[in-house]
């Protein structure tokens, strides 16, 4: 199975968006993630380079994508990235599509100049990709989650050294 991942554009929207919603049909996931994403694609925290599709035979299969968000302590604030939401159809889950998406978009990330990223999400996932318990760091989440499922990632080797603080998600994740 080949695997193509590429920019997402404006022609693409509708479908990626039916995609995210049959990927979080399950009950115990977020219905409205389909929702989130439109409404990030409005705001000011979107990045076009960084959400991407992935496609198999001509077919969009898979999304995710990258948006800013700021780690605040006090007076100081950080800019980092959340990677959310990650999406595959359901009969493309579990063939590497979530993780060709994911590889790509924080390595584009690194490229354009950003220094790290936050997930919420699978203790048992995310590490495959670098990603560690924010904690580490000191940084905290903005309401009460588990330890393990809140993760940060280093795209540049030390850029979250002294970075401390609680992440403020764009409002568009609470909408």
């Amino acid at each position: 199975m080949k695997i193509i991942i590429r920019q997402e554009n404006q022609k693409d929207y509708r479908i990626t968006e039916s995609v995210v919603e049959q990927a979080f049909k399950r009950l115990d996931y977020d219905p409205s993630e389909h929702i989130l994403v439109s409404k990030l694609r409005k705001s000011h925290v979107f990045i076009p380079e960084l959400s991407l599709i992935a496609e198999v035979d001509g077919r969009i299969v898979g999304h995710t994508m990258l948006t800013k968000l700021i780690i605040k302590n006090g007076e100081k604030e950080y800019e980092s990235l959340a990677l959310a939401p990650v999406s595959v159809l359901p009969s493309y889950q579990n063939k590497g599509v979530g993780t060709a998406l994911v590889n790509e978009v924080l390595k584009i990330a690194k490229n354009i100049g950003f220094k790290s990223a936050i997930v919420l999400g699978h203790p048992n996932y995310y590490p495959r990709f670098g990603f560690k318990p924010a904690s580490i760091w000191g940084i905290k989440p903005p309401f009460d989650v588990s330890d393990d499922v809140f993760m940060a990632l280093e795209l540049e080797c030390g850029s979250l050294e002294g970075v401390t603080g609680i992440v403020e998600y764009p409002k568009e994740f609470f909408e």
